[in-house]
């Protein structure tokens, strides 16, 4: 049985049940999405990315989004894409990583981007998803990172307050999932995906694979289906972002 069949099974079996979390169509897993919002969304590079929300998101037209993610994909794939129609208003993330588009948008100001140290910016989602409103660290302490911030003396040393951030949308990718939410990640594509499922008001998991409840071990779930809002099989490329090989 495909996985198709499979999930055709699991709904059938589970249409009475309010805990079914599962979504047939991107646009069910995107609706209420609008202008003007904030979007978090999951993977470090193209690794552990949700490939198909991306798309509809691209596809959908909306603008103005203040987007918050490690980086923005590549010219034309991942968060890239929303950098061809100029729907990222603001940008909140590590790196502009391998993205000439991003880097013109940025150095151009078409595009304001905050940049954001990268353990900082996974401690602002996390602090934000445990309804933490911010915290000091040492980060960025003497440097740009600090302006207009708010410094305290802890032990002799300075400390720059970070505010948390929390978003409309969470847009994550997992590996496994049942129909009540509860998900598995995989190796390093587990990356900001956790943090962010906790940070959105409505969060969406693209994933590989929905089995039923109770077919997940307990002891291996990242992500509790209570972070979860709507659940989504996906198609993904699994794009390599560089590709290196050794000359002979």
């Amino acid at each position: 049985m495909n996985k198709l069949n499979k999930l055709n099974k699991l709904n059938k079996l589970n249409k009475l049940n309010k805990l079914n979390k599962v979504v047939q169509t991107y646009e069910a897993a995107l609706s209420g999405l609008d202008n003007n919002m904030v979007i978090m969304v999951g993977g470090f590079g193209l690794c552990g990315i949700p490939e198909g929300l991306i798309q509809h998101v691209y596809h959908s037209g909306v603008s103005n989004l203040r987007c918050i993610s490690n980086n923005a994909g590549v010219d034309g794939f991942g968060l890239g894409l929303l950098l061809e129609k100029r729907q990222i208003q603001t940008m909140i993330a590590s790196y502009v990583g391998e993205n000439s588009l991003f880097e013109k948008l940025l150095l151009s100001g078409e595009m304001q981007v905050i940049l954001t140290p990268q353990g900082t910016l996974a401690e602002k989602i996390r602090a934000g998803g445990a309804g933490i409103p911010g915290f000091y660290t040492r980060t960025g302490f003497g440097t740009p990172v600090a302006e207009g911030k708010e410094i305290k003396l802890f032990k002799n040393k300075e400390y720059i307050l970070e505010e948390a951030l929390t978003a409309d949308f969470s847009l994550i990718k997992a590996w496994k999932a049942d129909t009540y939410g509860n998900l598995i990640y995989r190796k390093t594509a587990q990356n900001f995906n956790p943090m962010m499922a906790t940070a959105g008001k409505i969060t969406v998991a693209e994933v590989e694979e929905i089995v039923a409840p109770g077919q997940l071990d307990p002891n291996f779930i990242h992500t509790p289906g209570i972070y979860v809002d709507r659940v989504i099989l996906g198609q993904f490329e699994k794009r390599i972002e560089r590709k290196i090989t050794r000359k002979n």
